[in-house]
């Protein structure tokens, strides 16, 4: 039972390890706005409790046609214990591959990308000649083959430097092909790095600035941006916490909100706030963003065996109903987004995660899916 609700859960926010609750505490809240559709009570209770072992605040908006429901909890920053900022933003993680392909299959609406042609076209000299011709669609859709680049060994140590994206992209390309194009569906973030990579040469134009133009402006997301090297998170934010073990044995929550995330740049370098990622999921589902033709791309799962990843989202099935979600992870943070296609229900939220890299659920996490989802 438990692995089918991981499988439905909309969720990859990580759990914690193992220790001890801090004392502060501070009580959810939730708007007038809440309807009798979402389960309130429900919502409230996963919630409840923070800051615990696994997260120090929660962000969380439920709409749709079928209601609403808006709550917080936990604390802006372990020091004062304040009562966390509803409106707070956040590091979205890989959330930013929703815009990434909106904004690739924008451009495909006004012919300035095929889907069809290749990364060998577009981004000459990128891939040697150990690759197969890779498709834009592969890139989507992460059927490429291309396997991971390569990353600093400490990351904690190194949050301040800057590792430039290309440099990633070039240790990708010296391990050589993992599988040929199409044949394996892997998600990883090198599909995303190179989409940006392939935006800039058509555009012309920095990433970050075609995803504002395309993406950000037409869903009415005010409050989100792309911070570049800057480590910091501009504006009204909750901190973020890693545990971290220490060398005595013991594990500690270390404040990791400041954290340089060039190297992630299309692939999870999105600054957002609740609000908005509902803004994008809204605008983004009824066509206002990517037109219908295009849009397809975003519900189209390819026909591999074990494929659930199509053009920036997961197809997720649970209670019957058909889900397209996008969850991401970022130190101190961890993001999910999701919605029916035809918007009964669409979820946010975001957990201050104190151990968002891990490999399972977050409790909390679950919780407000499962809760969600009643």
């Amino acid at each position: 039972m438990r692995t089918a609700v991981l499988a439905a859960s909309l969720a990859v926010a990580l759990t914690a390890g193992p220790l001890a609750a801090p004392a502060l505490s501070a009580p959810p809240s939730a708007s007038a706005r809440a309807t009798t559709s979402p389960d309130a009570k429900a919502l409230s209770a996963a919630i409840a409790g923070l800051p615990d072992a696994d997260a120090t605040a929660a962000l969380v908006r439920i709409g749709g046609t079928d209601g609403s429901w808006r709550g917080s909890a936990g604390v802006r920053d372990l020091d004062s214990g304040r009562a966390a900022d509803p409106d707070a933003r956040f590091r979205a993680g890989s959330t930013t591959k929703v815009v990434t392909a909106a904004v690739v299959l924008r451009l495909a609406a006004k012919d300035r990308v095929d889907l069809n042609r290749t990364v060998q076209h577009y981004l000459p000299g990128l891939l040697d000649r150990r690759f197969e011709p890779i498709t834009v669609r592969q890139l989507l859709n992460h059927t490429s083959g291309i396997q991971p680049g390569d990353g600093f060994a400490d990351p904690y140590a190194h949050r301040f430097d800057t590792l430039p994206p290309r440099q990633v992209v070039a240790s990708a390309v010296a391990k050589g092909p993992e599988f040929r194009p199409g044949k394996r569906q892997r998600y990883l973030n090198i599909n995303y790095t190179v989409l940006a990579l392939l935006i800039e040469k058509v555009t012309g134009h920095s990433y970050a600035a075609e995803a504002s133009r395309l993406v950000l402006r037409p869903a009415g997301m005010r409050d989100t941006y792309f911070p570049g090297t800057d480590p910091r998170i501009l504006g009204p934010h909750n901190r973020g916490y890693q545990a971290m073990k220490q060398p005595d044995g013991t594990t500690r929550l270390v404040d990791v909100t400041e954290w340089n995330q060039a190297d992630r740049l299309a692939a999870g370098d999105m600054i957002s706030t609740t609000a908005d990622l509902e803004r994008l999921i809204d605008a983004l589902f009824r066509g206002r963003i990517v037109p219908q033709p295009q849009l397809r791309e975003m519900f189209t799962v390819p026909r591999i065996k074990d494929a659930t990843m199509s053009a920036g989202l997961q197809r997720y099935e649970f209670g019957g109903k058909v889900y397209w979600i996008k969850t991401g992870a970022r130190y101190g943070y961890s993001t999910a987004i999701g919605a029916t296609r035809g918007l009964s229900r669409t979820i946010v939220y975001s957990i201050n995660d104190t151990n968002a890299k891990d490999e399972s659920i977050n409790p909390v996490a679950e919780r407000i899916v499962l809760a969600a989802l009643k």
